[in-house]
């Protein structure tokens, strides 16, 4: 019945439903699930875990590549699957565990993950879930939408389960670019010269003895969530075009630009989009997910290729690439997390990182990840990975949240994912601040300046002036650093 996928005649019989399948976990065990940002995804063994769950907790501790989709994380972290998390999530339910302490969270760079598994840092993984479109006759296993870090899973699980996904086109086979590199110390360098080379396989090799349970599904990723732009991000994606353009003028890159990046979310898409009304033709892209913008570009011709780890798009794009696959499996590859995020092809390819910031501070600190200092939202991503080893690090924010009470410019961030060494440019709706070759003293005029919203300019610009009275090559008045954030966590707003 299944032939078609499973082209290996024994692997046959380890076919069997998700409730089996789930009785081979024990509790406390290291489990890593295929999936990055909705995509690609294991999609029936959550759920199996989630019931086995209710009579045995399970206490497991899960990685994943990044965020899974059909609320899987909810659904395990509020059932006792989960006791312990990384690298990175974004659902509303396992995020409240995680900050109530019930879920103890690892928030890591998304290129770290793999390393730590292969050097011994992280325990290993006993037992690997991976979503495939199809098993060759050798028993390699093709993925669907996503690579993450299921290559590694792989590589290193005691056990692997595979999730074969008839909803996933056979299409896809081809797509990947699977690729490991060795363990220290006899590693070499990786041979990646540009976005649309390939150095690997197209699929992921595994002992066949291995796979120990294949358990079929029918169903789709879950469809991205990102908005569509608005005026405020059509009014960012023109400061980052004007720059950029700014940039080719002043002989510092190419009409082609330079490799891009965008990090998840609606920000960065409508960054993206903003590209399809630019100058720019034969862009490529060399980043960890592609949105629905980079299948616009794709279609309007302004992109040439793109490489990724994973493909998340919302249902009418979904359908989109899926019926036009063969226009775009020339144009595409997915390869392995820790090569999408890889530092030393970041530096060699010289990418233009675009990513979202919460909140930043006036010397150009960035907080990606925590709400008011203490409370996780998502987690830093791949952002890391590419601001401090890419040629730009261009951080986009709106410059106000919850209907004007938070201000995303403040006098001191209250946690900080990337410090003023690694970020070179800011930006909001009001305009862009390049912070490159700047001392402190001159980023903060600039970016109170341009980047602030009206109503907290002046409140800023009066922090700064009585900074400077204290003097200092960061100046700062230490007690009211974070009493933005506190007059928010009191009183609802930061408005004085």
């Amino acid at each position: 019945m299944y032939a078609h996928r499973i082209r290996r005649a024994d692997l046959l019989a380890r076919v069997m439903p998700a409730d089996a399948a789930a009785r081979l976990f024990a509790p406390a065990m290291t489990v890593g699930m295929s999936g990055f940002t909705r995509a690609g995804d294991a999609k029936a063994l959550p759920r199996a875990l989630v019931e086995r769950a209710r009579t045995e907790p399970l206490c497991l501790t899960l990685i994943t590549g990044a965020s899974l989709g059909n609320d899987s994380d909810g659904l395990m972290a509020n059932a006792g699957v989960i006791a312990r998390r990384l690298p990175f999530q974004a659902d509303a339910a396992l995020r409240r565990k995680i900050n109530s302490g019930e879920v103890l969270f690892i928030d890591q760079h998304l290129s770290e993950t793999a390393e730590q598994l292969r050097s011994g840092a992280l325990p290993p993984v006993d037992i690997a879930v991976i979503e495939a479109a199809a098993i060759r006759a050798d028993g390699a296993i093709v993925p669907t939408m996503a690579v993450g870090n299921s290559a590694s899973f792989v590589q290193q699980a005691k056990h692997v389960i595979v999730e074969l996904n008839l909803s996933a086109p056979l299409a896809l086979e081809g797509l990947h670019d699977i690729y490991l590199p060795r363990p220290r110390p006899e590693r070499a360098p990786i041979q990646l010269t540009s976005p649309g080379e390939r150095i690997g396989t197209t699929a992921i090799a595994i002992d066949p003895d291995r796979i120990v349970a294949i358990v079929v599904t029918d169903s789709p990723d879950s469809p991205s969530n990102v908005l569509p732009p608005d005026a405020e991000t059509d009014a960012i994606a023109r400061h980052v075009v004007t720059f950029l353009e700014g940039e080719v003028a002043a002989g510092r890159m190419g009409p082609q630009l330079l490799p891009l990046q965008a990090g998840i979310g609606t920000i960065a898409n409508a960054v993206l989009h903003g590209l399809s009304q630019s100058p720019f033709r034969g862009l490529t892209m060399y980043s960890e997910v592609l949105q629905d913008s980079a299948i616009a570009l794709l279609d309007s011709g302004h992109l040439a290729f793109a490489s990724a780890s994973s493909i998340t798009l919302s249902a009418p794009m979904h359908e989109h690439f899926i019926h036009n696959i063969d226009r775009y499996r020339d144009r595409l590859v997915l390869r392995p997390q820790e090569i999408s995020n890889h530092p030393e092809i970041v530096r060699r390819l010289g990418i233009i990182g675009m990513n979202t910031a919460l909140e930043f501070d006036i010397y150009g600190n960035v907080n990606s990840t925590h709400v008011g200092g203490t409370h996780m939202m998502n987690g830093i991503g791949g952002s890391g990975d590419f601001a401090r080893n890419g040629e730009l690090a261009i951080f986009v924010s709106k410059s106000a949240a919850k209907d004007g009470a938070i201000s995303s410019v403040v006098p001191m961030v209250a946690h900080v994912d990337h410090t003023e060494h690694d970020v070179d440019v800011l930006v909001t709706e009001w305009g862009l601040a390049d912070l490159r070759g700047l001392a402190p003293r001159e980023r903060a005029p600039l970016i109170i300046e341009r980047c602030t919203h009206p109503d907290f300019r002046p409140a800023l610009r009066d922090y700064y002036a009585r900074a400077l009275l204290r003097g200092g090559q960061t100046p700062h008045v230490l007690e009211e650093a974070l009493a933005w954030h506190e007059r928010y966590r009191v009183i609802g707003t930061m408005q004085a």
